[in-house]
């Protein structure tokens, strides 16, 4: 089976994102699935729905930030004004064509892949809650059939694997805190500036949800793109950190208008 890359929450951050594309295509990716939130925050909304567009999906899920965005003039509920006011910029950005593009269901099962496909979680999709520690997983697996499941939407990168037959007293659901891992113990902004990956094998006895982090917005302290790709044959997945040119990004935000804050954090990934 092809190489399966995994994006979430690219956030009209183009820059980002071509800079994925590339290194997909360096590793051999053919086919992709899209977690979410692909508008939002950025100033590129439109371009990166072209971008996205001649690529071959297996699945495709709906983010907050999308649905928010095709819906109109809906009050933006949850939403801190900053990313409120980053919405009602994206929906006058967008076409009817990309609009429809964002319209889609929020969970998917990837047919022949043994993957299921949300946003935030399965057991409440549009109720976009977060999952950031053991306890806050259980009522999602509860809702997973399939062994692997992917998620974004906390933008931060966090792996868990529940157990079968755990006996009373053991913990059924772990994180894999290797996929946390950075590997570079960056000491200054320059050690950034370097692409690198980290792999983590599983076991079909098991189940997992793995949750990417954000292309367009990481939020784990890395400013860095951070995507996936799954080896199905090879029963791993990787997830690489990628480097790319913050500071067209943030002109962009500041030339559009939207919040600086917005620009700002992007350099410290948080």
């Amino acid at each position: 089976m092809p190489k399966i890359a995994i994006l979430s929450d690219i956030h009209a951050n183009a820059d980002a994102l071509e800079a994925v594309l590339q290194c997909c295509s360096a590793v051999g990716v053919r086919e992709y699935i899209s977690l979410g939130d692909i508008v939002g925050y950025n100033a590129e909304p439109g371009r990166c729905i072209q971008l996205l567009m001649p690529l071959r999906f297996r699945a495709m899920v709906i983010g907050n930030h999308d649905d928010f965005a095709i819906a109109g003039d809906i009050e933006l509920s949850g939403f801190n004004p900053v990313a409120a006011e980053a919405i009602r910029w994206t929906r006058a950005q967008l076409n009817e064509a990309e609009k429809d593009f964002l319209r889609r269901k929020e969970s998917a099962i990837v047919s022949g892949t043994g993957i299921s496909a949300v946003h935030a979680t399965l057991d409440s999709p549009r109720s976009w809650g977060y999952i950031f520690e053991p306890h806050h997983a259980e009522d999602h697996f509860s809702y997973q059939l399939t062994q692997l499941c992917f998620c974004g939407h906390s933008h931060y990168p966090v792996a868990f694997v529940k157990a079968g037959g755990a006996m009373r007293g053991e913990q059924a659901i772990s994180k894999i805190p290797e996929w946390q891992h950075n590997t570079l113990h960056p000491q200054n902004d320059k050690d950034f500036k370097i692409a690198d990956s980290l792999s983590v094998p599983y076991s079909r006895s098991q189940k997992y949800l793995f949750n990417i982090g954000s292309i367009g917005q990481p939020r784990n302290g890395d400013p860095r793109a951070s995507f996936a790709v799954i080896d199905t044959d090879r029963c791993m997945v990787t997830r690489y950190r990628i480097p790319y040119d913050i500071e067209a990004a943030q002109q962009k935000i500041i030339a559009a208008g939207l919040p600086e804050k917005l620009a700002l954090r992007l350099e410290n990934g948080c």
